[in-house]
């Protein structure tokens, strides 16, 4: 446990941040979860629908620093890949 009162007041601070970025990340899981149902479900409008949808949120996550830049592309990337699958 903390004894100076600096370390107290940043132990409760990453603890607030740990809450808001680990509600960012759940709401980019959210969004790419959105996509992979509509890959599934075989329908291609509704997947380049949430597609559309989900790129500018991982790109928030980054710009936040929740997740790395190209841990983001590259889960854009096999996104869109799929998506594109479909229609084959």
């Amino acid at each position: 446990m903390a004894n100076h009162k600096s370390a107290k007041k940043r132990i409760i601070r990453n603890a607030k941040r740990a809450e808001i970025n680990g509600a960012r990340i759940s709401r980019i899981r959210t969004f790419i979860k959105k996509v992979e149902t509509a890959i599934t479900a075989g329908n291609k409008d509704e997947a380049q629908q949430a597609l559309r949808e989900a790129q500018p949120e991982i790109m928030r996550g980054v710009s936040r620093g929740v997740i790395h830049k190209n841990t983001a592309s590259r889960k854009m990337s096999r996104l869109s890949a799929r998506v594109k699958a479909v229609s084959a």
